[in-house]
């Protein structure tokens, strides 16, 4: 079983620290954390929602306005039902030691990016290599 990581409510993770240590890897553990339970929160309260409002309503347009409604919210959810999976995905990482390690070159994904996004899994200069060979084979 692994040790309780002590970390202060203020703790930032800083350049001049070893590189995913344990007091950076839970950091991100929590924060992963605490995003995943603030989608999944979200995610219950959407379908309560959507379990209250399914009633029959007479006009035309506020039947279409109320369907439009609903059809944006489920896409919302399945975007974040997939940012879920990628969480699951950082939260792993974290476990197996590969977390803030870019999957392309090995190479430490800077701590501003994670902190951003931490569930990133490209260095920023990978990500931006990436994205313009998306954007040549989009062109095509």
């Amino acid at each position: 079983m692994k040790t309780e990581v002590f970390l202060p409510d203020d703790y930032r993770p800083a350049e001049d620290e070893p590189f995913m240590n344990e007091r950076q890897l839970e950091y991100f553990r929590r924060k992963l954390i605490a995003w995943k339970n603030d989608l999944m929160n979200e995610s219950r309260e959407t379908l309560e929602g959507l379990q209250d409002s399914s009633r029959n309503i007479p006009d035309i347009a506020d039947r279409a306005s109320e369907e439009t409604d609903r059809s944006l919210e489920l896409r919302t959810r399945d975007r974040q039902r997939k940012l879920v999976a990628k969480i699951d995905a950082a939260l792993r990482r974290i476990e197996e030691g590969e977390y803030g390690y870019c999957e392309e070159t090995g190479e430490p994904i800077s701590l501003k990016r994670l902190d951003a996004r931490p569930i990133a899994t490209l260095s920023l200069e990978a990500q931006e290599r990436h994205e313009r060979r998306e954007k040549v084979h989009r062109d095509d």
